[in-house]
């Protein structure tokens, strides 16, 4: 028996069964905690951890291959903050902070009428990371759309350089005022006291221009992510992991869980299946990688950062 065969038969005999697994992602996928999952489920934090890195690989793949020549006509980006391991302003500090360890931030483009996360990426918030994202967003659209950002100047050259001409693309910038004497504290964020649009490219209707439900997002993402939970202990150790939480996230949003509005999935919406899936489904993508999967040391997910 070739060392390959054994290391095959040693994977088999400690998988768990695809119901446990289906138990495990869906409480992930709900916004508990890996330790949280532990204790209600009995499986070990490292049998926790190893599903979630499998299910996400398997599921930045399955995202990557499939959400592609959407038919989209709004689309809105946005980014969102977080941290691995510790804030940026104390890694300097911190003990044995890893690669990657400070303020992590996740782009997203969704699809205003069908709600579907098109594309999106963990990293920085330079003019690289933003040249990346929006090559990737330009390159899954299917025809010409209205592109709404928020006021972040990497966005200018990044849109330019993905779209050119061939977008109607405006920014909505807000407006901040210092927050109110009645609410003021160390967590009290600015208030807003208005917006200024900016049309940059082509002709956006103006009744369009928003990034309501980017930002909505945004609020969906901190409930069915523990590690993006303000003021825990749940954030990320690794940037890796944290990537990993999100490929899981937007398949789940995307083809599992029913937009209260649309009533059906985003990807029912836009065309992408025509079944509702189960978290089954993500079980199976996992499992179709692990027999596809020769035997070999992975990489993990690093974000990619363009010069």
């Amino acid at each position: 028996m070739t060392l390959k065969h054994k290391i095959h038969i040693m994977i088999g005999m400690n998988k768990l069964p695809a119901a446990q697994r289906a138990a495990i992602l869906t409480l992930l996928c709900e916004g508990n905690s890996l330790r949280a999952v532990t204790r209600i489920t009995g499986a070990s934090i490292n049998t926790v951890t190893k599903l979630l890195i499998d299910a996400g690989r398997a599921c930045h793949e399955f995202h990557d291959r499939t959400v592609r020549n959407v038919a989209a006509k709004r689309v809105q980006c946005d980014e969102i903050w977080s941290f691995c391991y510790a804030k940026a302003k104390n890694v300097a500090s911190a003990k044995a902070a890893p690669d990657g360890a400070g303020d992590v931030w996740t782009w997203t483009a969704i699809e205003a009428d069908t709600k579907l996360i098109v594309s999106w990426l963990v990293g920085g918030r330079d003019a690289g990371y933003a040249h990346e994202f929006m090559q990737d967003v330009a390159g899954r659209l299917a025809n010409r759309v209205q592109l709404t950002t928020d006021g972040h100047k990497a966005y200018l050259a990044a849109v330019d350089g993905a779209f050119g001409a061939d977008v109607d693309y405006a920014m909505l910038e807000k407006i901040y005022g210092a927050a109110p004497e009645s609410v003021r504290g160390r967590y009290s964020p600015a208030e807003c006291i208005g917006t200024r649009t900016r049309v940059v490219e082509g002709r956006p209707n103006p009744a369009h221009v928003s990034t309501s439900y980017v930002e909505r997002q945004n609020l969906t993402m901190r409930m069915h992510m523990r590690r993006f939970t303000r003021l825990t202990n749940a954030f990320s150790k690794k940037v890796e992991n944290h990537a990993y939480a999100v490929a899981l996230h937007c398949v789940f949003y995307n083809f599992v869980r029913i937009h209260k509005t649309l009533r059906v999935t985003p990807a029912m919406a836009a065309g992408l299946t025509d079944r509702l899936w189960d978290v089954k489904d993500i079980v199976a993508l996992v499992e179709a990688a692990e027999a596809a999967e020769a035997p070999r040391s992975r990489g993990p997910y690093r974000p990619r950062r363009v010069a």
